[in-house]
């Protein structure tokens, strides 16, 4: 099999690891005239249509969250990832937990995997470099990972660090080596990395979008008492200590970025353009 102009001069690969490759629509033609100038300014802005590719064969096999396949060629082909009655269930209760799909479909053979496309932006991340841990995502950005590595659920180490973080009581964690795509309301060369030894990061807000699994993660008060956080006009903050790192958004998402990202159908330009997908 050989595919053509998967790539020209309006399509490029942005990033590649292993054999993950984020293809991002500098330009997309593919729009009405009337949505023409909406897309040219959007592209100025880095808001662009991305997908991920994913090249399989015999060593490598990818898992994905369910209904993001968007094509695939080649001997490829899809199994449910489900062993048994008691897998399913664990995956069902994984999935409730931390709002991803209960069961997510592992593709394998020989061949290349194409995701639907998004406008969010796609993080590509070596999860061997995060040590033996492995990192802990916020809830609703896993997209695919290779099969080699693992996830599991992990809860918070206290309750107050879910019901005053605002946060919820379990996170994904990903273990092993292998590359896992990861969907985000923030380019990830505007994400500022903080690397912790033996150290603490103190954050006003759910800006962490990832951090080492090892690290510990509380809620306190931002000053010693209550009187003392009510003068300094700061209440609660995300602690989190130990040694590793820690990904964060430098800004909260913008209201139009959030609802750009998270309500309009990844496959339309616009609600009135001709590529409209539901």
């Amino acid at each position: 099999m050989r595919i053509e102009n998967l790539q020209n001069e309006n399509r490029k690969y942005a990033k590649s690891i292993g054999n993950f490759h984020v293809l991002e629509y500098v330009q997309d033609a593919s729009v009405s005239p009337m949505n023409a100038m909406n897309e040219y300014f959007m592209s100025k802005m880095n808001v662009r249509r991305r997908q991920v590719v994913i090249d399989i064969d015999k060593d490598h096999s990818a898992i994905i969250q369910a209904g993001a396949m968007q094509w695939m060629g080649g001997n490829v082909q899809a199994t449910s990832g489900v062993k048994g009655i008691g897998n399913f269930l664990g995956k069902a209760l994984k999935g409730a937990v931390t709002k991803e799909t209960a069961v997510k479909p592992e593709y394998v053979g020989e061949g290349c995997l194409v995701l639907e496309p998004t406008y969010k932006y796609i993080i590509l991340a070596d999860i061997g470099k995060w040590g033996p841990a492995g990192m802990t995502i916020e809830d609703g950005m896993f997209l695919a990972c290779d099969a080699n590595v693992k996830s599991k659920v992990v809860a918070r180490k206290n309750l107050s660090s879910a019901v005053l973080g605002n946060e919820g009581l379990f996170n994904l964690s990903l273990q092993g080596n292998g590359v896992a795509a990861l969907e985000s309301n923030v380019p990830e060369d505007e994400l500022i990395e903080v690397i912790l030894e033996n150290d603490e990061l103190k954050i006003d807000g759910n800006l962490a979008v990832c951090w080492s699994s090892n690290l510990e993660f509380t809620v306190e008060r931002s000053t010693k008492t209550l009187v003392g956080s009510a003068v300094s006009g700061e209440g609660l903050v995300n602690v989190y200590r130990g040694t590793g790192r820690v990904l964060m958004c430098p800004v909260a998402p913008t209201a139009s970025l959030f609802e750009s990202t998270n309500t309009m159908a990844a496959k339309a330009a616009a609600k009135s353009s001709n590529t409209f997908g539901k």
